[in-house]
């Protein structure tokens, strides 16, 4: 018998004492690499421990309600012998996000079908995550065909049946849909009951001031728009230039980009900067490492790739942590302007809402202009009005010219 492998919960960044909200496998399942173990969750984002390798699960340390840090043991492992695949069992399968259309057409017709007969979900052969989104979706995974070797069904099959697109059925919500007019009552979700917890400790704690500037984005408007017309490989966003612009300031203004530490503040060097992220889940705020070291196309690309990790409930730990401030732009909403909460140890966080063309008197008549309404939020305790304002007139004045980030 191979030794037993101690699977831990690995480096989760600034997070600690997390609850366990599933566990996603049992005692005797196989797991491939890569397969979620359990699910932890955070006032931020609900993050997947994975598999570090392939093989059997003898016995797991913790159970649903458990906290755990980095380092805290999960389960205890059987390693596969060698590289082979259990008998039986699937392939290590890649990520969702990584698995080629080609790969996912030859297990489809190398594998037996299933039979379509009711199981118990515990007796049927499906992946962990599988499992996991059947919960979450309400199916009914003894009515599920598998397209996976073996057999196995994936979390293609469940997304398939519980979208009407499979052979196989959804099962029936347990509850009727209230009829109109009646009175419903929706329990919050973790994250939601998490973050309302911190945020309402944020904004008894932290006394808060907001400023509002505009600034006139009318010329990086129009570079932004000839930066897409020339290249199709990333979509920059004005988020991204925000990114850079923020960035430039901050280097100007360390101050706002610090923490409290007792009587004692702490100027951070590294320029990581979290966006605010609406998600299917909630919010979540994704961190860009070194902007000030990147450029646009690259911040750019960031931007995305992030954004999509976010709406699929892929970050990683390191992807949401470390920021020292923190972006929140309602653009592709709509709005005037807003007062955004401090998210500590963070002293502030710039709130950003839709552009609109106005009229500005230019001294001798009034030129159409495109404006961009910035609220930055602040710590009252570490910034005061002045430096804010200096702060957000120097933010505007790269936002009108960027070429002032290469001076």
């Amino acid at each position: 018998m191979a030794s037993l492998t101690e699977v831990a919960v690995p480096d989760i960044g600034d997070f600690s004492d997390i609850p366990i909200v599933a566990i996603l496998v049992s005692v005797g399942d196989t797991v491939a690499v890569e397969d979620p173990l359990v699910e932890i969750e955070s006032d931020k984002a609900t993050l997947e421990v994975p598999a570090p390798q392939a093989g059997v699960v003898k016995e797991l340390k913790v159970s649903v309600g458990d906290t755990v840090s980095e380092g805290t043991v999960l389960l205890l492992l059987e390693p596969s012998e060698g590289d082979a695949a259990p008998v039986k069992e699937d392939e290590p399968e890649p990520k969702i996000e990584e698995k080629s259309e080609e790969v996912a057409q030859e297990s489809s017709e190398k594998a037996p079908q299933q039979a379509e007969s009711a199981k118990d979900d515990e007796d049927v052969h499906a992946s962990p995550i599988a499992r996991r989104v059947a919960r979450d979706l309400g199916v009914d995974l003894g009515t599920v065909s598998g397209s996976g070797r073996g057999g196995r069904i994936t979390k293609e099959d469940v997304e398939a049946a519980a979208g009407g697109t499979g052979t196989s059925t959804p099962a029936k919500p347990s509850a009727a849909a209230p009829a109109p007019g009646e009175v419903q009552r929706i329990e919050l979700s973790r994250i939601q009951k998490a973050s309302a917890k911190n945020l309402q400790g944020a904004w008894q704690t932290i006394p808060h001031v907001t400023h509002h500037e505009d600034a006139d984005i009318t010329t990086l408007e129009a570079f932004r728009k000839q930066l897409n017309a020339e290249q199709s490989e990333v979509k920059v966003t004005m988020v991204a230039l925000l990114l850079k612009a923020t960035a430039a300031t901050i280097q100007e203004f360390p101050k706002f980009a610090s923490s409290l530490d007792g009587d004692e503040l702490v100027v951070k060097p590294d320029l990581h900067i979290g966006f605010a992220a609406d998600t299917p889940n909630g919010l979540v705020v994704p961190v860009v490492r070194d902007v000030a070291h990147k450029g646009i196309l690259q911040l750019a690309g960031e931007l995305t790739e992030l954004s999509g990790k976010a709406r699929a409930g892929k970050l990683s730990p390191k992807e949401m942590s470390g920021a020292v401030f923190t972006i929140s732009s309602l653009g592709g909403i709509g709005g005037t302007g807003f007062t955004p909460i401090v998210n500590p140890p963070q002293v502030c966080v710039l709130g950003v809402v839709r552009s609109a063309m106005k009229p500005v008197w230019d001294g001798q008549e009034f030129q159409p202009r495109m404006m961009l309404p910035l609220s930055l939020s602040y710590d009252h305790r570490v910034i005061d009005g002045a430096a804010a304002a200096r702060f957000c007139a120097h933010l505007a004045k790269v936002l009108a010219d960027l070429r002032r980030v290469l001076l």
